[in-house]
């Protein structure tokens, strides 16, 4: 291929670090689209060109930040691989809602998956993933859409999990925030896709405007942003009780 694009919204890094993993499987200059850090005018990709799309699921559905920020790519009947990544709960809507847009946008999608990776609001869940097992079967399938690139057609489509119409779209109640060992540095504040963080105060969070993506947690030099408190620590037991069992990545091929 001409090009491998990497198109990501990664606030925890692991969309970024999966994205990563299946390019590297690719020949080709790499050319990367961070969507959390970096603005973008309308970009459109030519057919001898690779696009990997790789995406967070928030509560089953894409986050809603991201809709407005896809849409500016567009593709020319160009070969596209889309991921969402889940902290081993489930990805619900998030990966049909992927390749509906990536049609939409002029794109074929020759693979896609949903992967699991530690969770970004309780990182007790799926601690360590992707694991050498799943990286396995990521790199199981990148090879076999490695293998579709010489095989597509003007009527191939894909057929993935997930319902139409998606489930609704729902506000995240946990809200992160800073502690006492807060030195005023800025980085979270910088890099809040938002503006849900103060300079004069980078220790509170705007409830109304925060999406609670994590960026600032991990993004913070003194790890001094977090979840904390009674509602957190109940949520947090809720959750792992009822998804200790473990999910394994799921991927899909367009026929041919």
């Amino acid at each position: 291929m001409k090009r491998i694009n990497l198109i990501y919204f990664s606030p925890s890094g692991s969309s970024n670090s999966i994205a990563s993993e299946i390019g590297d499987n690719f020949s080709g200059d790499k050319v990367r689209y961070d969507l959390l850090r970096q603005t973008f005018e309308e970009v459109t990709f030519e057919k001898n060109e690779l696009v990997i799309f790789a995406f967070p699921v928030f509560a089953g559905r894409l986050p809603a930040i991201c809709l407005e920020k896809i849409a500016k790519f567009k593709g020319k009947d160009t070969p596209a691989i889309g991921v969402v990544v889940y902290g081993n709960r489930d990805y619900e809507d998030a990966l049909v809602e992927l390749v509906d847009i990536l049609k939409e946008n002029g794109f074929k999608t020759i693979g896609a998956g949903a992967v699991i990776a530690e969770h970004s609001i309780f990182p007790t869940m799926a601690k360590g993933r992707p694991d050498e097992k799943d990286r396995e079967q990521i790199l199981n399938f990148s090879n076999k859409c490695k293998d579709m690139l010489s095989l597509i057609s003007e009527d191939m489509k894909i057929e993935v999990k997930g319902n139409r119409p998606y489930i609704d779209s729902k506000p995240i109640p946990l809200i992160p925030k800073g502690n006492s060992k807060c030195i005023k540095c800025g980085a979270c504040v910088k890099i809040c896709p938002v503006g849900a963080i103060s300079i004069d105060d980078p220790k509170k969070t705007d409830k109304k405007k925060c999406i609670s993506c994590t960026a600032c947690i991990y993004i913070c030099p003194e790890r001094a942003r977090g979840f904390s408190g009674p509602m957190y620590a109940a949520a947090a037991k809720t959750f792992e009780s009822k998804n200790k069992e473990r999910k394994e990545p799921e991927f899909f091929y367009a026929d041919k």
